[in-house]
């Protein structure tokens, strides 16, 4: 054993003696309560008060679960040793846990292999040594209420399993976890002004906080006191279960399976609600697979959960029809070459999903690198190599799409962008970064970078991107950034989006994100799903535009499902607010001009550096006339910038929603003709001092357009017969 490793394994073993030591559940509970409680006052949550959860200062919930564990091995005492040996306590574990954090980190020199430096597939971060320190202290993929509402789906078609052998049903379990959440968070509030208050400050602690009696919470729940009763009794530790094969960091703890502590014959302590939550979704695969009769169909159960779970959250967001689950790819007849777990379709997009019900082996979390690379195989590798050659096989027509009923499905096929998605159906640590280290994957223009996520992450995107074009629009960036965006979590990188508009300049190699960016999500999140007294939708993308122009247009594009306009709506959301404020502005502008002369009125903005750019007409006109003079314009607008795309709108100057839109996508090649005929094109609107866009009159050489000129919008009519009118 090298020095390393030995020298964790005796903070490891110094860790444990003190956790063993009379009394120390208090100093756990004192950790709980500063490290996993929320405190906010006047009765409202605010961001600032999520944020203390990401102090450098704060235990993450493994270093805690760490300390049960150990405590656990043998005969609790909870007799109180006072509040100077409970100082004693935290002081000396936080040192040991900073000290072990540290041996976690491999030094740089075992990382960075001066021998394999100038080897170009060469990476130092697909070792399991530097795996380790992201696994353990990586966080959480999921918030505590997504394992207590997925487990409710999860369990759904195993619940007689549940009643059967374990005395209560899945819905039980869920109406026993909540009330316990109610319960301790009613305790922890009794606690500080009323308990404590009565006590001398030799008495003080915070124990009784994370104590309960199983009448107290058959009460608070609704179920009978035998049902509760089984439920507890389902979650403590198991006597058939040797506590003190815990014997290393990396060791499975059985605590973190069956994390409520019997402390008498009706009373119970759970320090961290979130562990019983996440047992609740996980420890009964275990239990199936012991079971010789069952451990088949729940297996059955577990793969159909991921795949229906993801298409009922895809559904929520892309509408009934435009969702489709176990498509099978035919060559002919009778060769079937591939299945479609959940398939998406909306214009010219299309999402590709494979799920996969795969766990992190306990010896990958220890390090072991085939182990490690074995697993991440299993559960993504797999399923990405399958959605990229499904993928293949959608945007190629001699393939045969049918349904599990035996119907050919018959959707638009020429799609723009697919997008592989791989989803996993328990929490699985650091994936996002092994993603990053093991996947091996390619990219075509139409089949994008793969997105590697969980069901919980996809929860939450399709919880707060409830619209196609925010939702597809987000995807589409992320993928692109596969490479740019450095963060622990994915749920950050949503935050950001949501707070700021996820961009990346190109001339930007990699931005890095701290996971307090994250507060907003998460209070949101808590909100929604947990009845949190706080916002529901973080202030940004998704609240500061919606009831303005350009909102309107947005949730316009979304209801259309036309490939015409789809990649319009994702360079709309991609603009800076300061773009956004001036087409607002611009049309505003245009809507007045209108109403005061009836006549044709247009804005033209360049975007993104010339690259793109957009023309936006207003008239009352039939579409057999304003439809070419708006492509007339687009293309001579195009040509005149040197621009890669352009888009076009005609909007109705009354409502002023959208009449048509259309796209010009080819590449710039010189011509005299259109040198001629955008020679006296005028230039873009301009912005003035960065504020109002300006609208002039339009001159051509100086002098005004005649009646009988040519339109300068390029429709090669009159001036008189067409923007005059």
């Amino acid at each position: 054993m090298n020095d390393v490793i030995q020298n964790e394994q005796e903070l490891f073993d110094e860790l444990e003696a003190i956790c063993k030591s009379p009394g120390y559940l208090h100093a756990i509970a004192y950790f709980c309560f500063r490290d996993n409680t929320i405190r906010y006052k006047d009765g409202e949550m605010v961001v600032d008060d999520v944020i203390q959860q990401f102090s450098f200062e704060r235990l993450v919930r493994t270093e805690i679960s760490t300390l049960i564990g150990l405590a656990c091995k043998e005969q609790l005492d909870i007799t109180h040793p006072g509040p100077k040996c409970i100082q004693e306590y935290i002081d000396k574990t936080e040192s040991i846990l900073e000290s072990l954090h540290k041996t976690m980190m491999p030094p740089l020199e075992e990382i960075f292999d001066k021998r394999k430096l100038g080897d170009p597939i060469f990476n130092p971060f697909r070792t399991g040594k530097a795996l380790r320190e992201s696994i353990f202290y990586g966080g959480e993929a999921a918030y505590s209420f997504q394992y207590r509402d997925l487990a409710l789906i999860k369990y759904k078609n195993d619940s007689d399993w549940f009643q059967r052998n374990k005395g209560y049903s899945i819905e039980d379990a869920e109406k026993i976890v909540s009330s316990l959440l109610l319960l301790q968070n009613d305790k922890v509030s009794d606690l500080m002004p009323t308990q404590l208050k009565a006590l001398s400050s030799e008495e003080w602690t915070m124990l009784p906080a994370f104590v309960f009696s199983d009448k107290e919470l058959s009460e608070k729940s609704g179920v009978d006191i035998e049902t509760t009763k089984s439920f507890l009794g389902s979650f403590v530790c198991p006597p058939e279960i040797d506590r003190n094969q815990f014997s290393a960091l990396d060791d499975f703890n059985p605590m973190n399976a069956y994390p409520i502590i019997r402390v008498g014959e009706s009373e119970f302590i759970l320090f961290q609600n979130y562990g019983l939550l996440e047992a609740l979704y996980e420890t009964p695969f275990f239990w199936f697979n012991a079971d010789d009769t069952y451990k088949v169909k729940a297996r059955e159960n577990r793969g159909l959960f991921t795949e229906r779970f993801s298409e009922e959250r895809l559904k929520i967001v892309f509408g009934e029809d435009r969702v489709f689950t176990n498509i099978n790819i035919y060559k002919d007849k009778q060769t079937r070459v591939g299945e479609i777990d959940v398939l998406v379709v909306f214009a010219n997009r299309a999402i590709v999903l494979q799920a996969k019900s795969k766990k992190l082996t306990i010896a990958a979390r220890k390090g072991n690198d085939n182990s490690l690379q074995e697993d991440f195989k299993k559960a993504v590798q797999d399923a990405y190599n399958q959605a990229y050659q499904c993928a293949e096989y959608l945007n190629d027509e001699s393939y045969r799409l049918v349904d599990c009923f035996g119907n050919e499905l018959k959707i638009y096929r020429n799609f723009e962008s697919i997008y592989p998605f791989c989803v996993v159906s328990d929490h699985y640590p650091a994936l996002s970064f092994q993603a990053r280290q093991f996947l091996t994957y390619q990219a075509t223009k139409v089949i994008k970078n793969p997105f590697i996520m969980d069901v919980f992450l996809l929860d939450v995107m399709t919880e707060m991107l409830q619209s196609p074009l925010h939702f597809l629009s987000y995807v589409n960036r992320r993928v692109e950034y596969a490479e740019r965006i450095l963060s622990n979590h994915e749920l950050t990188i949503l935050s950001y989006h949501l707070k700021q508009n996820l961009w990346i300049d190109s001339d930007i190699s990699m931005i890095q994100l701290g996971d307090d960016i994250c507060a907003d999500l998460d209070l949101a999140m808590l909100t929604r799903r947990n009845g949190a007294p706080g916002i529901e939708t973080p202030e940004g993308i998704l609240t500061k535009y919606k009831d303005t122009t350009y909102g309107q247009l947005i949730a316009e594009i979304d209801r259309l499902d036309d490939p015409a306009t789809i990649d319009l709506g994702f360079m709309l959301l991609s603009l800076s607010g300061e773009t956004i404020e001036k087409i607002n502005d611009g049309i505003n502008q245009l809507c007045e001009l209108h109403k005061a002369d009836g006549k044709h009125h247009d804005l033209t903005l360049g975007v993104d550096q010339g690259k793109t750019g957009l023309t936006i007409h207003f008239n009352g006109d039939k579409a057999n006339v304003a439809g070419p003079r708006l492509k007339n314009h687009c293309e001579k607008r195009k040509y005149a910038l040197k621009a890669d795309t352009w888009f076009g709108l005609c909007l109705d100057p009354v409502s002023r929603k959208i009449k048509f839109g259309l796209e010009l996508k080819f590449d710039w090649v010189q011509s005299d003709e259109m040198d001629q005929a955008t020679k006296y094109l005028p230039k873009p609107q301009s912005f003035k001092n960065g504020g109002r866009v300006v609208f002039s009159t339009i001159r051509r050489n100086g002098k005004k357009i005649g009646r009988n000129d040519p339109c300068p919008c390029g429709s090669q009519k009159k001036y008189k017969k067409c923007c005059l009118i």
